[in-house]
């Protein structure tokens, strides 16, 4: 394997855990296996390559066991070539001590037919991460400075860290999105993240339809949080103590889910936690709505006649 132009520091390497658990209803498929590159790349392949040069030495990939033959047969076994790969697995029944799906409702298995969250996905990386460590979503294209950033981040600072977008490079042209908006304080710093639904582009910007049934504007300048985060395994016991808590007031629904920034924005909130906010230099893109698929494969496109891929990417 040839990788011209990779950096990596050979004192320092992390990890990058990889959500790749989730159902991708609204894509119609399992989409994180949808190619994108010129020769067939996926989104996580692109991922890689970029983690590889800023310092990510080894993937953690959440999956779930019902797809893993797909993970391993169209990107497992490639990945495996280049980097070290470990699978984790998100189940129903990944739960804390104490805890189990007949006791959480009286009983009676909540018929859950989601995983839990980007919270629980988190927490289920725990046996096999080794050290600082980003999380990323496997069908979302973050670009090579957000792991420069976090690179960087981990090699002067134990805080956590998160990488945001201005809300205008995460919309769809095809359909509403989710996206956890950002309050920061007069410094710059994470205060806050306020997850918001049904977001909608516009010709000004973005609005969405608030609880009170109000629609609200955005300029699209607003940062927001694309689940690309920085942790120390400190993480993993605070992760499993809001959990828990999740379990006692919410476990019985089985539609709740735990989520990664609004966790994590409860325990900046709290004290408990101090989160560096970083914006990304380059655009995101992702796969959120099957008509998407054709954008992200232009976008890599123009990025592989700018020169910054090589394609095929792995040479």
């Amino acid at each position: 394997m040839s990788l011209v132009g990779f950096v990596v520091n050979p004192k320092r390497s992390y990890d990058l855990v990889v959500l790749a658990a989730g159902m991708g209803s609204r894509f119609g498929g399992i989409k994180q296996v949808q190619p994108v590159g010129p020769h067939g790349e996926l989104i996580i392949e692109y991922s890689a390559y970029d983690a590889l040069r800023a310092g990510f030495g080894r993937l953690v990939l959440v999956i779930r066991k019902d797809i893993e033959a797909d993970f391993r047969d169209t990107i497992g076994r490639r990945l495996e070539q280049r980097m070290d790969v470990a699978y984790v697995f998100q189940e129903m029944d990944a739960l804390p001590g104490g805890f189990a799906q007949t006791n959480l409702s009286g009983g009676q298995v909540p018929p859950r037919t989601k995983p839990w969250g980007t919270a629980h996905a988190t927490l289920v990386a725990q046996a096999a991460v080794r050290g600082p460590f980003a999380v990323i979503n496997a069908d979302d294209f973050y670009g090579a400075s957000a792991y420069r950033t976090l690179s960087a981040h981990f090699a002067a600072s134990a805080d956590y860290a998160m990488v945001g977008y201005p809300l205008s490079q995460t919309l769809s042209e095809h359909g509403t999105v989710s996206r956890g908006l950002c309050a920061t304080d007069a410094a710059g710093r994470l205060r806050g993240i306020t997850e918001i639904t049904k977001i909608e582009k516009t010709e000004s910007g973005a609005r969405y339809t608030d609880a009170a049934g109000q629609a609200q504007q955005l300029t699209g300048e607003e940062i927001v949080s694309m689940n690309f985060w920085g942790f120390t395994p400190a993480v993993f016991p605070q992760l499993e103590a809001k959990f828990e808590t999740f379990l006692k007031s919410r476990g019985s629904d089985p539609k709740a889910e735990i989520y990664l920034p609004t966790t994590l924005s409860e325990l900046n909130q709290s004290g408990e936690a101090k989160i560096a906010l970083h914006r990304s230099e380059d655009a995101w893109f992702g796969l959120t709505y099957k008509e998407d698929l054709a954008s992200a494969q232009g976008a890599i496109k123009a990025l592989v006649a700018e020169g910054k891929y090589p394609a095929p990417l792995w040479k």
